[in-house]
């Protein structure tokens, strides 16, 4: 039975160097999983980076949370819109606290999403984009279909997108990233769409792939 825990989202905190003014990471895990699960690539990502894996707020038993309630039908996987907007309002409230309190680099954070995680870094792009400097999003999907009209399409414009999708993947099939892909070309200006041999994971070359686009963005930050 699933229990929505009251307005607070949990994190684990990781810095390989000192965590003043670093660039800010926000991990957001997938449906059924917590927040150590995301966390363990933190060492392979970029030294500069400060990371927080975050725990969604909705409790689905022992060491398993969601973001929002979802439902498996024939037609594929449906959400619970409203709830979904919920937790991305939570969302935008926990990113605007740590930008003012850690002060990260520049004034923005950095989304990486896996699955349900990568559609709360959709919502939360699409309503409040001023907030991010860019977004990952591996093995997700656009929270519509067609997604609602972005709230700032200018700012939306210029945030940049990675997305990664397995071939193989049975839980959200490769259908769900090819339209991210078609989507964000014709909304976002910097976009890197890829595709990998794998299902519903995050495998070495997906990982490989996020750092070094992660690599690229700080140096911009910090030129």
């Amino acid at each position: 039975m699933l229990e929505r825990k009251q307005d607070t989202i949990n994190h684990l905190d990781y810095s390989a160097g000192s965590a003043e003014g670093a660039p800010l990471l926000i991990m957001l895990h997938g449906y059924g999983s917590n927040e150590k699960d995301l966390i363990s690539l933190a060492p392979m990502l970029d030294r500069r980076l400060r990371v927080m894996s975050l725990q969604a707020p909705i409790e689905m038993g022992c060491e398993s949370y969601g973001w929002f309630p979802i439902a498996f039908t024939d037609a594929g996987i449906t959400v619970d819109r409203d709830a979904a907007v919920r937790a991305r309002d939570l969302l935008a409230k926990f990113l605007r606290e740590k930008i003012e309190t850690a002060r990260p680099a520049g004034g923005k954070v950095f989304l990486m999403g896996f699955s349900q995680g990568a559609v709360m870094n959709y919502l939360t792009a699409f309503s409040s984009p001023e907030l991010l400097h860019g977004v990952i999003a591996l093995s997700g999907q656009l929270p519509d279909s067609p997604p609602q009209v972005p709230a700032h399409p200018a700012v939306l414009k210029e945030l940049p997108f990675l997305v990664v999708h397995g071939l193989y993947d049975e839980v959200l099939p490769i259908d769900k990233g090819r339209e991210a892909d078609r989507w964000l070309q014709a909304n976002v200006a910097d976009l890197t769409y890829r595709e990998y041999p794998m299902g519903h994971e995050i495998d070495g070359d997906a990982l490989d792939l996020a750092a070094s686009w992660l690599k690229g963005k700080i140096d911009l930050i910090e030129s």
